[in-house]
């Protein structure tokens, strides 16, 4: 089980983090929406004018943790429990905080919205284990 659970959990943030790391570059070097197909219209409910933040959030949070958390689990620290579950927090949360923002619901964001609920059950799963040896 801990196999399955570590290889689901590795495919996972590999998943979310190629992905940030191609929509965030996207928004920061298109901050128009432009290259991802996104008008500008999305963001009239958020404190934001154009995608360069959010890109820049997403590319670093999303995107580049994952990629830490994956080098984490090669290297097998101990921590990587930890790292996993703050990524399907941080995952889960901007998907919620992007709900709420944009106000429009994409098919992708409950995909990745499950995404970081099994990643939260991965990492508190690993860190109770953790604690009990």
């Amino acid at each position: 089980m801990k196999l399955f659970l570590n290889s689901l959990a590795f495919l996972l943030l590999l998943l979310n983090g190629t992905g940030a790391i191609y929509g965030g570059w996207l928004l920061i070097t298109s901050p128009d929406g432009s290259s991802l197909q996104l008008p500008l219209d999305y963001l009239k409910s958020s404190p934001f004018e154009t995608y360069l933040i959010p890109g820049i959030i997403l590319f670093t949070v999303n995107g580049l943790f994952s990629f830490l958390t994956l080098l984490l689990m090669i290297l097998k620290n101990k921590k990587v429990p930890w790292f996993i579950l703050a990524q399907g927090v941080m995952l889960t949360g901007w998907i919620i905080v992007q709900v709420i923002m944009i106000q429009v619901f994409h098919p992708f964001q409950l995909i990745f919205g499950i995404v970081g609920i099994i990643l939260m059950g991965i990492g508190w799963n690993g860190k109770a284990k953790t604690q009990s040896e």
